[in-house]
Protein backbone atom coordinates (compact mmCIF):
# COMPACT_ATOMS: atom_id res chain seq x y z
CA UNK A 1 0.00 0.00 0.00
CA UNK A 2 1.19 3.52 -0.84
CA UNK A 3 -0.08 7.01 -0.06
CA UNK A 4 0.30 10.17 -2.15
CA UNK A 5 -0.80 13.69 -1.29
CA UNK A 6 -1.43 15.90 -4.31
CA UNK A 7 -2.11 19.62 -4.52
CA UNK A 8 -3.50 20.78 -7.85
CA UNK A 9 -3.32 24.35 -9.17
CA UNK A 10 -5.22 25.95 -12.02
CA UNK A 11 -8.92 26.21 -12.81
CA UNK A 12 -9.87 23.31 -10.56
CA UNK A 13 -12.72 24.63 -8.41
CA UNK A 14 -16.26 24.91 -9.70
CA UNK A 15 -15.56 22.38 -12.47
CA UNK A 16 -16.62 19.14 -10.68
CA UNK A 17 -13.00 18.26 -9.92
CA UNK A 18 -13.74 16.86 -6.45
CA UNK A 19 -16.75 14.77 -7.42
CA UNK A 20 -15.07 13.40 -10.53
CA UNK A 21 -11.97 12.60 -8.47
CA UNK A 22 -14.13 10.65 -6.03
CA UNK A 23 -15.75 8.64 -8.82
CA UNK A 24 -12.39 7.85 -10.47
CA UNK A 25 -10.87 6.84 -7.12
CA UNK A 26 -13.79 4.57 -6.26
CA UNK A 27 -13.58 3.01 -9.72
CA UNK A 28 -9.94 2.09 -9.10
CA UNK A 29 -10.36 0.94 -5.49
CA UNK A 30 -8.37 3.90 -4.13
CA UNK A 31 -9.17 5.26 -0.66
CA UNK A 32 -8.63 8.82 0.56
CA UNK A 33 -10.20 12.22 0.28
CA UNK A 34 -10.31 15.44 -1.77
CA UNK A 35 -11.11 19.04 -0.80
CA UNK A 36 -10.93 22.61 -2.06
CA UNK A 37 -8.35 24.92 -0.51
CA UNK A 38 -8.99 28.58 0.28
CA UNK A 39 -6.39 29.71 -2.27
CA UNK A 40 -8.23 28.09 -5.21
CA UNK A 41 -6.23 24.86 -5.32
CA UNK A 42 -7.50 21.32 -4.69
CA UNK A 43 -5.82 18.91 -2.27
CA UNK A 44 -6.26 15.14 -2.33
CA UNK A 45 -4.87 12.05 -0.62
CA UNK A 46 -4.79 8.72 -2.44
CA UNK A 47 -4.11 5.38 -0.73
CA UNK A 48 -4.04 1.93 -2.27
CA UNK A 49 -1.98 -0.30 -4.47
CA UNK A 50 0.92 1.40 -6.27
CA UNK A 51 -0.59 1.06 -9.76
CA UNK A 52 -4.03 2.29 -8.73
CA UNK A 53 -2.60 5.28 -6.85
CA UNK A 54 -0.38 6.16 -9.82
CA UNK A 55 -3.48 6.07 -12.04
CA UNK A 56 -5.10 8.66 -9.74
CA UNK A 57 -1.99 10.84 -9.76
CA UNK A 58 -2.00 10.76 -13.58
CA UNK A 59 -5.72 11.62 -13.56
CA UNK A 60 -5.05 14.54 -11.18
CA UNK A 61 -2.72 16.05 -13.80
CA UNK A 62 -5.67 16.20 -16.23
CA UNK A 63 -8.78 16.51 -14.08
CA UNK A 64 -12.30 16.53 -15.51
CA UNK A 65 -12.88 17.98 -19.00
CA UNK A 66 -13.74 21.50 -17.80
CA UNK A 67 -10.67 21.81 -15.54
CA UNK A 68 -7.45 23.53 -16.55
CA UNK A 69 -4.66 22.00 -14.48
CA UNK A 70 -1.51 24.15 -14.41
CA UNK A 71 0.58 22.35 -11.78
CA UNK A 72 0.45 19.29 -9.53
CA UNK A 73 2.62 18.82 -6.44
CA UNK A 74 2.96 15.18 -5.31
CA UNK A 75 4.32 14.00 -1.95
CA UNK A 76 4.80 10.47 -0.65
CA UNK A 77 3.38 9.88 2.83
CA UNK A 78 2.98 6.98 5.22
CA UNK A 79 -0.33 5.17 4.59
CA UNK A 80 -2.99 5.49 7.29
CA UNK A 81 -5.08 2.58 5.98
CA UNK A 82 -8.02 4.79 5.04
CA UNK A 83 -11.25 3.11 3.99
CA UNK A 84 -13.39 4.60 1.24
CA UNK A 85 -13.06 7.92 -0.55
CA UNK A 86 -14.75 11.14 0.51
CA UNK A 87 -15.22 14.69 -0.68
CA UNK A 88 -14.32 16.80 2.33
CA UNK A 89 -15.68 20.23 3.08
CA UNK A 90 -13.69 23.05 1.63
CA UNK A 91 -10.88 24.51 3.69
CA UNK A 92 -12.57 27.87 3.14
CA UNK A 93 -15.89 26.75 4.57
CA UNK A 94 -18.10 26.85 1.47
CA UNK A 95 -18.41 23.10 0.98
Amino acid sequence: MVRKRVVVSGTVQGVFYRDTCRRVAEGHGVSGWVRNLADGRVEAVFEGGPDAVETLVRWARLGPPSAEVRAVEVRDEEPERLVGFEVRHSARGDG
